[in-house]
């Protein structure tokens, strides 16, 4: 049996939620536990990278502590082993030392470096989809942490002994810090409910706890992972509250300031080609329209993003409703009145950001119309940015045989038989994010349409797919700004020469000769390979001087003033 340790007190939840409030990097110090230091605090077969919002350094684990608000934590492991016949353990010693743990059908060997119990080790065996590479997104890990943290300190009010509660509230603290993310190897394919990843979550939470406490792990003595972590609650109301904490927490703090980062490159090329007044040819239907300037093509990539950002905004509200107090079916049965309330504040209080109990708990387990609606905003999104990434590609043709109105960053060689060759990679980096965001959001919509009854059964399915979203995305936007936007330039003499080229400046002629004579002014020019001015004397269409006086490009990016008949 382990010895006792000095306790803490709350001390390591209380830092925490400052932390976390404080939209602030906490060290491990400020909250480390005066107990037992955890077991395999590092990966045996796989290693954690833990990376601050948009810089992408490596964190080391042991020197601190991620914030919930700032904290870049999709992306934490990286298989460095073999998949060992598809197991989620590596062969070694370890393998060799186990204890028993003990669940309603019977005893189960779990390793003895891993705090989860008898209920995670079967789904291990039960679901061998991909593992460990589609395990359960890391944002579900460290809600899960904030979710049972602080229904430990809403439970201790309706009479959860206080040494337990404050027990678990250290451990729920330590997940939330992802100290323990080692010990959540289940992966998405699991139960629709996600209630595998509920029980991984109650039993790491409870072993921990009980080794604070100086208990035996296995013992669920004195804490119980359903009794106690687990208490006033269903998997089928707190995985679709830990899906809404993941989701708010990753869009608000990772997706949408990197959507405004990138927008604000782009207005930042905006002021960069209107001070040169750059007037280039429109293009509609892939060919030669009237012109535009080049501040104005990219204000419509601007714009784009100025509603994206809205669109994603107003899916946020809707994320902030949380399914806890739902329990099994939406009516509460085994909760209290108040128990709902207090659980959205209490999580509140530790992210820092708002959240309230859903107005209709039914609704909240049997539909994630929210989840869909979010992902429909990121759908939406990778579409703009489909749009604009293609877009600099084709115009960022050539060198030589291309388009090559703008010449993009060369960030390395592009072809392996080619010498020379540079290709627009980041733009086809950004796409290839697009594509895929656009297909998860398919696979998400028919997530949302399996609610049958009470209780939809594809959450781990949709959270999934919106929290990888987010990331591609966030990642994408950050890729495509820094190393293709904010070097991006403008091939003046490619776009004057065009520009000169082009028969629709004709288009400027039609309140003077008529829409039919400028027709005929275009299409002999191009037939003759004549310059537009050239036709016009040709067709004796009008005089040369009123030519030279209407046809002048920077005339025609706007509306002229009327001058009356």
């Amino acid at each position: 049996m382990l010895r006792p340790a000095p306790r803490s007190g709350s001390s390591a939840w209380s830092s925490l939620s400052q932390a976390v409030a404080g939209n602030t990097r906490t060290s491990t110090s400020a909250v480390s536990l005066k107990a037992r230091r955890p077991i395999s605090s590092t990966p045996r077969n796989y290693s954690i990278c833990l990376t601050a919002r948009h810089s992408r350094t490596p964190l080391s684990t042991s020197s601190s502590t991620p914030s919930f608000a700032s904290t870049s934590l999709y992306r934490t492991t990286t298989t460095s082993l073999p998949r060992f016949g598809r197991s989620f353990h590596a062969t070694s010693n370890a393998m060799a030392e186990t204890r028993t743990e003990t669940d309603a059908f019977g005893e189960v060997q779990v390793p003895a470096d891993k705090y989860w119990g008898a209920q995670t080790e079967r789904s291990l065996e039960n679901f061998k989809i991909n593992q460990p590479q589609d395990r359960m997104p890391a944002p579900i890990v460290r809600a899960f942490g904030i979710l049972k943290g602080a229904a430990a300190t809403v439970n201790m009010q309706f009479g959860l002994d206080p040494t337990v509660g404050k027990a678990i509230q250290e451990a729920a603290a330590e997940v939330a810090s992802l100290k323990l993310v080692d010990h959540f190897p289940l992966v998405v394919w699991q139960t629709g409910s996600g209630t595998q990843s509920n029980m991984n979550a109650n039993e790491v939470i409870s072993n921990r706890a009980i080794e604070i406490l100086g208990g035996k792990m296995g013992s669920k003595k004195p804490v119980h992972p359903n009794d106690h972590v687990n208490m006033s609650a269903s998997s089928n109301d707190t995985f679709p509250t830990v899906m809404h904490i993941a989701a708010v927490l990753e869009i608000e703090n990772e997706l949408i300031p990197a959507i405004k980062s990138l927008r604000s490159a782009l207005q930042a090329k905006v002021d960069d080609f209107e001070s040169k007044n750059i007037i280039k040819i429109g293009r509609t239907h892939l060919q030669d329209a009237t012109p535009l300037t080049l501040a104005q093509e990219f204000s419509g990539y601007v714009a784009q993003l100025d509603f994206g950002i809205k669109r994603v905004e107003s899916s946020l509200p809707d994320l902030r409703l949380l399914a806890q107090g739902g329990t099994a079916v939406g009516t509460g049965i085994n909760t209290y009145k108040g128990f709902a309330e207090a659980i959205a504040a209490e999580v509140s209080k530790m992210t820092g950001t708002e959240f309230k109990t859903a107005p209709n708990k039914f609704e909240a387990l049997a539909a994630h119309d929210a989840i869909v609606q979010a992902s429909g905003s990121l759908n939406t999104l990778a579409s703009s940015l489909f749009k604009i990434a293609q877009d600099i590609r084709y115009l960022g043709s050539g060198p030589r045989c291309g388009l090559g109105e703008l010449s993009l960053p060369e960030n390395e060689p592009g072809s392996s038989i080619m010498p020379g060759k540079v290709n627009p990679t980041q733009c086809e980096a950004l796409t290839m994010v697009c594509a895929q965001v656009i297909g998860n959001h398919t696979a998400t919509t028919i997530g949302g349409m399996n609610g049958q009854f009470e209780l939809n059964v594809f959450k781990p399915l949709v959270i999934r797919n919106l929290l990888h979203s987010t990331r591609i995305l966030t990642d994408g936007m950050a890729s495509f700004e820094k190393n293709l936007v904010v070097g991006l330039e403008a091939n003046e003499e490619k776009i004057k020469s065009i520009l000169k080229e082009s028969l629709m400046l004709v288009t400027c002629l039609n309140p003077k000769i008529g829409y039919d004579m400028a027709s005929k002014v275009a299409k002999n020019a191009h037939k003759k390979g004549l310059t537009l001015k050239e036709s016009a004397m040709e067709l004796k269409a009008l005089s040369e001087e009123d030519f030279d006086r209407l046809v002048r490009p920077e005339l025609m990016v706007g509306p002229a003033e009327y001058q009356g008949k």
